[in-house]
């Protein structure tokens, strides 16, 4: 089975592009874009977040929204500010934050051997985001937000990835997080034989990151090919060997202590974990290590190493036995993908943001986590099984806008 194809890319016109590239659409609240997007009206923003240009409060599930992206979408193509390949192609993109660079390739990946497990998860998706990708998808005719795939590094690969890159790129621009993003056009004929030749002896791609846009995209697919309305086959991606893939920690934030007081809270946690009282914020520097922020104070929590004894790939991660030995039989939330005490949040906005809403009496106290390793994410995905919810949080973030993939 062919996992990717090249495709006839929709993207800006190179004095365009920076106007144009926008950060993913689950990354940034309703405000944040509207903020973002302020001023510039071709911001991808306005096709990926329409109800920034509809009245406040409105429904972002509302038909409405989707029918305004439609509606943006439609004008950016007419107004000559993203334009179609003529060709099929593959992209090389590239992404730097701080001292961190990875570079990967941009195609159409298989939705059969998504479908087949080929393309692998490791995530359950909520039904509410994955029906609102699908009506997205459906307004478009276009897929605009790729799905982040990774692999077990092949040399080959590699080496047309660094030859391509070594070109000047169609696109460099610094988004307004700092990110660099640099995109290379590959349209040469053998460039991209060789390198269907280098994917083809890959045996598994895994999702990183999009596991309701990849969901979607398979369920569009499924629909469509039932009507005889398309030869819908594709999800637009972006794919990144292993060893370039950057995670980092997802923190957790928790309402209420569940009728404890902070003194009885700590003689129940006492139980499971060692508590040390930090001076400093705690960043947890290794596997069984957590910090947590309660009543003004840093404690560093590590766990029983008796409490460790399960091989399994997924009750050993650090969120599980979190989950397992505090935030389920102590906390009460035994349900963390629907219950509303608990949030999460991204490493990217720092210890800082975890006392900030604990400190503003939002929140009672706030987990941060050592980050999941991408070998234990593998081993999940391979296992069939699935991780909890947010355990992963990938950084940089590929941006919206620098390409779509259009529905023919």
């Amino acid at each position: 089975m062919k996992l990717l194809s090249p495709f006839r890319g929709l993207r800006p016109v190179a004095d365009k592009v920076a106007d144009v590239v926008a950060p993913p659409y689950d990354v940034v609240n309703t405000a944040e874009a509207r903020e973002l997007a302020s001023n510039k009206p071709w911001s991808f923003l306005h096709v990926s977040k329409p109800e920034i240009d509809l009245p406040e409060g409105t429904d972002p599930y509302d038909d409405a929204v989707y029918q305004r992206g439609a509606e943006n979408f439609a004008k950016m193509i007419d107004q000559g500010v993203l334009v179609r390949d003529e060709q099929p192609c593959y992209y090389v993109y590239e992404l730097t934050m701080g001292d961190h660079l990875q570079t990967g390739i941009a195609a159409a990946a298989s939705i059969e051997a998504y479908d087949k497990n080929i393309i692998r998860k490791h995530e359950f998706t909520r039904p509410v985001k994955e029906d609102d990708r699908v009506r997205q998808i459906r307004a478009l005719r276009a897929q605009t937000g790729p799905v982040f795939l990774t692999y077990r590094k092949i040399g080959d690969i590699d080496m047309l990835v660094e030859r391509v890159s070594s070109a000047e790129p169609a696109y460099d621009v610094t988004s307004d997080d700092g990110v660099r993003h640099r995109f290379w056009v590959m349209d040469d004929p053998h460039l991209i034989k060789q390198l269907d030749k280098a994917f083809s002896r890959i045996d598994y791609l895994y999702i990183a990151d999009g596991h309701h846009r990849s969901a979607a995209a398979s369920r569009v697919c499924a629909m469509e090919q039932a009507s005889d309305s398309s030869d819908c086959k594709y999800f637009l991606a972006v794919l990144f060997p292993d060893d370039q893939v950057n995670i980092i920690d997802y923190n957790r934030v928790i309402a209420d202590l569940n009728g404890f007081s902070v003194d009885e809270f700590l003689t129940q946690t006492g139980r499971q974990f060692d508590i040390e009282k930090s001076t400093e914020a705690v960043k947890p520097a290794r596997k069984g290590e957590y910090g947590m922020y309660l009543d003004s104070c840093w404690y560093r929590l590590t766990i029983h190493p008796d409490l460790v004894t399960s091989t399994d790939c997924v009750e050993k991660l650090d969120v599980h036995l979190l989950d397992a030995m505090l935030i389920g039989p102590i906390l009460g939330i035994t349900d963390p993908r629907r219950d509303t005490r608990i949030d999460f949040v991204g490493g990217i906005r720092g210890l800082g943001e975890l006392e900030k809403r604990v400190d503003s009496g939002e929140m009672a106290l706030a987990f941060s986590l050592y980050p999941t390793g991408l070998d234990e994410l593998m081993a999940v995905a391979d296992a069939g099984k699935v991780m909890p919810p947010k355990s992963t949080w990938f950084e940089p973030k590929l941006a919206d806008g620098l390409v779509s993939y259009v529905l023919d």
